[in-house]
């Protein structure tokens, strides 16, 4: 026998649990949001040095994000990177 309990409450508890959340992680839902969805085009591009050389910025900001690619940088930098990346040397 516990002392100081009364002997008819001892032996019958209600619990109430919460209703189950998924835990909050701090910053989880900005992550959420910021999740970019990327699929790897099905066809390598097919630009020669010269198309390359005359290509407008926001062309080659579109190839570069279609391949997922850095956007930084004026356009001569963009225009060396797509080249580096995109052009083999034979």
């Amino acid at each position: 026998m516990i002392v100081g309990m009364n002997p008819s409450a001892v032996g019958v508890v209600e619990a109430v649990a919460p209703a189950a959340q998924p835990p909050v992680i701090k910053g989880a839902a900005v992550k959420q949001q910021q999740c970019v969805h990327f699929q790897m085009p099905l066809h390598y591009p097919r630009y020669a040095r010269a198309d390359y050389e005359i290509m407008p910025e926001w062309k080659l900001d579109c190839l570069l994000a279609e391949y997922g690619l850095p956007l930084t940088g004026d356009v001569e930098h963009k225009r060396k990177f797509a080249m580096g990346a995109f052009l083999w040397v034979l």
